[in-house]
């Protein structure tokens, strides 16, 4: 199927040959006849002008525009004697206009009979130059509209099969976009359950140990305070799960404000853990998306430090300048090469921060402690200030 424009350029070239080879001889040539003919010349040329016009406005009428043509290439062959080139530079509109091959091979043949007979009517004689360049353009034009046709109908097979494709190749990427996006959610939720409800349970774990330890040696005090943090840590767990189940991984995990959420979590840390801690945070504004991945990696860098350090002492310090928001964890622990360390736990800590725009870098190494910081651009801040104003 050809496209709007280039059937409205074909329209426009084809009426434009036909008017200038076909139509306006007719008119000059009909000026040297003698008596009336020169009216019978522009009349005819008037009618299929007319017709050709009301066949455009109304494509309903184009059949009948066809039969006024099949005549009216008769009597220009009539009363020039032969008119060969009108029905040649005619033919076109039989093709363009007829629907179909085979109704435009009829019409065409019907135009070139009524050419012949117009001219043998008017001069008598059979085989003249007209008559004989009638029946060869006709038979020439069968034969290039047919392989037109059929230059066509590749093209329109072709441009099937590209559009085709083109609809399988979106069906396949919109596939892939959904198996990409289900691979994400598992890696979210993954990477959620493992900085809360596995750190949790850990925590529940270690210090369930410790609080059966304690009454095997009746210590009360420190048992119930171990039990006390079971408690904590099981309840916190249960919300982040709901939060979880409810799709939300947002909802209710960080409140108020983020200085006093990362110290409740030291103060736990020191609690469950004994290690002195330290802390300077400074109070930010910022946005919930921000305030979590601030809690999460301070909560996988004490659960690393609680499982792998051996740490005397842990130091915490957020602080916010002009190029962002810093986030730095310590511990003068026992220390690891950072090149040789693959952990879940570091993986998701540098794709959370960078989902925000931001970085991870760890310095460690092996009897001289650990320093983790995280950074995180200015503009979450900025926006929740803009927000809040």
């Amino acid at each position: 199927m050809l496209r709007a424009d280039d059937q409205r350029w074909i329209l426009q070239w084809t009426a434009g040959v036909w008017l200038v080879f076909g139509l306006a001889p007719n008119i000059v040539a009909g000026l040297g006849d003698p008596e009336l003919w020169p009216y019978w010349s522009s009349a005819l040329v008037c009618v299929l002008a007319l017709s050709y016009g009301i066949a455009l406005r109304f494509p309903a009428s184009r059949t009948w525009f066809l039969g006024v043509l099949v005549v009216g290439v008769g009597v220009g062959a009539f009363l020039r004697g032969g008119n060969a080139a009108l029905f040649i530079v005619s033919v076109p509109h039989f093709w363009i206009f007829a629907g179909g091959p085979r109704r435009a091979i009829e019409l065409s043949g019907a135009a070139a009979v009524s050419a012949v007979a117009g001219a043998v009517l008017r001069t008598g004689e059979v085989l003249t130059g007209n008559v004989v360049v009638t029946v060869l353009g006709y038979l020439a034009s069968v034969l290039l509209g047919l392989a037109v046709l059929r230059v066509v109908r590749r093209s329109e097979e072709r441009a099937a099969r590209l559009d085709a494709e083109l609809r399988a190749t979106r069906e396949q990427l919109a596939s892939a976009h959904r198996r990409e996006g289900a691979v994400e959610e598992r890696e979210r939720l993954a990477r959620e359950i493992h900085d809360t409800l596995a750190q949790g349970f850990a925590s529940i774990v270690v210090l369930a140990e410790a609080a059966r330890s304690g009454l095997g040696e009746h210590d009360d005090h420190t048992s119930a305070r171990q039990l006390r943090s079971i408690e904590l840590t099981a309840r916190e767990n249960l919300a982040e799960a709901r939060a979880l189940v409810g799709a939300s991984p947002a909802a209710g995990v960080v409140s108020g404000s983020i200085a006093e959420t990362l110290r409740r979590t030291l103060d736990r840390f020191r609690e469950d853990t004994g290690i002195t801690t330290h802390d300077e945070l400074t109070d930010i504004d910022c946005d919930q998306q921000t305030r979590i991945g601030l809690l999460r990696a301070t909560q996988e860098s004490l659960a690393n430090v609680r499982k792998h350090a051996a740490a005397s002492t842990v130091g915490l310090v957020l602080s916010e300048h002009p190029h962002g928001i810093e986030l730095e964890i310590t511990d003068d622990g026992r220390g690891f090469t950072v090149a040789d360390s693959r952990g879940f736990g570091l993986d998701g800590m540098r794709r959370r921060l960078s989902e925000l725009g931001g970085d991870l870098t760890i310095t460690s190494s092996p009897g001289d402690g650990t320093r983790v910081l995280a950074l995180l651009p200015p503009t979450a801040a900025r926006h929740a200030e803009e927000g809040a104003g």
